[in-house]
């Protein structure tokens, strides 16, 4: 009898796994499907008004994003291009089909916009398709895919093209190999937190973190990329990979600790009020400001209103979510108090001559700043050795004093 079990055993474990893909294989097999099916619609454009059906230039922008897209689920650049080159082969296969069909019979008499209709189909399904690469394919889904992706004018051997490259797509293996074969270092920053990130135009930043993580590029021979992020997606936007490390003068929490790895710290301060000038014999303490009619202003989702949430009870609590302006609220008079990093009551007061930090040289809090990152032991080794060496030469100091001086920030 055990001989018998055994047996049975060993057919179970070398029978034919399931060949219908789960459900995220068929999600993407017909996302794939959906966005290959537009190539009709695109030819329809291209043939009204005269376009070719290739666009060299165009499939290079293709490939570019579709590489740096890929990265948030981890796919090498090179398998990644060659998977997409072979769906934009499929593509001009298709729309030479229709046009060929055209050159015969009814042509269409109208079509949608290429540009502002059908090309933000593309991109979005292009998105989802990424997204869905996380799970890889084996050979037992190619009959699924096939059956999915039968489309009229895409031929056999171009679906299996897709297949094959599908296959073929390689993860890598930690983050600090992605980023030195990308090329890319993806930085998340808020760009609303002087003197770390400020961006006071879109796409523009500059601040402490700024400079450091242009500084990190520069040691490991990449480009910087900066990925707009806010305090209340922070974390959220780390999950779902869409940067590599985030830098905007992030505390170290042990909440955000759960979801990602913190570097060593490179500042170390405090919470601490700001106010007006006028009002520095009045409020010279929590205790002072913690008083009905108070008005504590805080920019949500971050470190400073869970401050606030825990300590003040009785003064008015001014939620004010464009954290770039907030202090003008305070300077023209329609708050009272802001409870922030003792680094930032200090460059505000340098700023604004009508603000004062309530309680000079103390901070209610400890807190150190240091870089946010993915859970990834190689790029985290990486990271709290350049800020060793940064600190050592100099460097560090020299960009936080060029930033802490009015004069001195770009």
């Amino acid at each position: 009898m055990p001989v018998i079990v055994s047996i049975i055993s060993l057919v179970l474990i070398l029978a034919p796994a399931v060949t219908t893909a789960d459900e995220s294989q068929a999600l993407l097999f017909t996302k794939i499907s959906e966005r290959l099916s537009l190539m009709k619609a695109v030819a329809a454009d291209k043939w009204l008004t005269g376009k070719a059906i290739e666009d060299k230039n165009r499939e290079a922008t293709v490939l570019q994003q579709s590489s740096y897209t890929g990265l948030k689920s981890g796919i090498t650049v090179a398998s990644n291009e060659g998977f997409y080159s072979a769906q934009i082969s499929a593509a001009k296969s298709i729309q030479h089909y229709w046009f060929n069909y055209w050159r015969g019979h009814t042509a269409p008499l109208q079509a949608d916009s290429l540009v502002d209709v059908i090309r933000p189909k593309l991109i979005a399904l292009g998105d989802d398709i990424v997204g869905l690469l996380k799970t890889p394919v084996t050979e037992q889904h190619r009959g699924q895919f096939l059956k999915l992706t039968a489309i009229e004018g895409l031929t056999r051997p171009s679906q299996e093209a897709i297949f094959d490259h599908l296959l073929a797509l390689q993860y890598y293996p930690d983050r600090l190999s992605q980023v030195l074969d990308s090329g890319i270092l993806r930085v998340g920053s808020t760009g609303d937190y002087a003197p770390f990130s400020e961006s006071l135009l879109p796409g523009q930043y500059n601040g402490i973190d700024i400079d450091l993580a242009e500084n990190l590029a520069e040691s490991l021979g990449v480009t910087v990329k900066l990925v707009s992020t806010s305090w209340p997606s922070l974390i959220t936007d780390l999950s779902n990979n869409q940067f590599d490390i985030a830098m905007s003068g992030i505390s170290r929490t042990l909440k955000r600790q759960q979801h990602g790895f913190f570097s060593k710290a490179y500042h170390i301060g405090g919470k601490t009020p700001i106010i007006r000038c006028t009002d520095r014999r009045r409020l010279q303490s929590l205790h002072d400001i913690d008083q009905a009619g108070n008005r504590v202003i805080v920019n949500p989702g971050g470190t400073n209103e869970l401050y606030l949430d825990a300590n003040i009870k009785q003064a008015e609590k001014v939620l004010f979510a464009d954290n770039r302006a907030i202090f003008r609220e305070l300077i023209q008079g329609r708050a009272d108090v802001m409870i922030t990093d003792a680094i930032e009551v200090t460059l505000q007061s340098n700023k604004h001559p009508t603000l004062c930090p309530a309680m000079p040289g103390e901070t209610l809090t400890y807190q150190e700043k240091a870089v946010l990152m993915q859970q990834d032991l190689f790029l985290l080794n990486y990271i709290n050795l350049w800020l060793d060496l940064r600190r050592a030469d100099g460097t560090m100091q020299g960009i936080f004093d060029k930033h802490l001086n009015p004069g001195g920030a770009t």
